[in-house]
């Protein structure tokens, strides 16, 4: 998310006019959709086994939906909410030509956790790869309040999109991991794209 405030201003990184034009020789598909699918299936199987550890351990679900990595951080179903605004909602933000921050995040049960990461998945699985592809040069307003930043597609996904999307997922798996789920490393990969996979 970007915070107005913060010392750390915006800034133009200078881009060779003939390479801006040139297709990507990865897809913006792969890049993003296929990425996205990946940490959010792993996210999905992190969640299945916070609530395992709940109640194994006689924990209210509840706590950790509201737990938090430090106390001036915002809580697992922020992050949760997040990993779906930055993956799914970008897609349809580049869709639209607008993007916007998340707002207000509703009070959630563990369930509606899991449920939105769900939703967010088959939504992504909907994406086709020439759909995703083609708003490689689309053009994308990021607002917040009167500020509005002006990106390519692929500019505002790999530059914006997909940084928030990796610190809001592990950000999740740290809270869970804080509060004693046994995680590890391999949790966080998710299902790899091996060759011949």
């Amino acid at each position: 998310m970007f915070y107005p405030n913060s010392r750390l201003k915006p800034q133009a990184i200078p881009q060779n006019p003939k390479k801006s034009r040139c297709k990507m020789a990865i897809p913006l598909y792969d890049l993003t959709v296929a990425s996205y699918l990946q940490t959010i299936g792993a996210i999905e199987n992190v969640l299945t086994k916070g609530l395992a550890f709940a109640q194994e351990k006689g924990k209210d679900p509840a706590d950790l939906v509201a737990a938090r990595l430090y106390e001036d951080m915002l809580p697992l179903s922020f992050q949760i909410a997040s990993v779906a605004h930055h993956s799914l909602n970008a897609i349809n933000g580049v869709k639209a030509g607008l993007f916007a921050p998340p707002g207000k995040t509703p009070p959630h049960t563990y369930a509606d956790l899991q449920e939105i990461l769900a939703t967010t998945r088959k939504g992504l699985e909907a994406f086709t790869p020439e759909e995703v592809n083609a708003l490689e040069n689309a053009d994308v307003v990021f607002e917040v309040r009167d500020l509005k930043l002006p990106f390519t597609g692929q500019g505002f996904l790999l530059s914006f999109s997909l940084p928030n999307f990796y610190f809001h997922a592990a950000t999740a798996y740290d809270i869970l991991r804080a509060n004693g789920v046994p995680l590890g490393k391999r949790d966080f990969l998710g299902q790899m794209r091996m060759k011949g996979m």
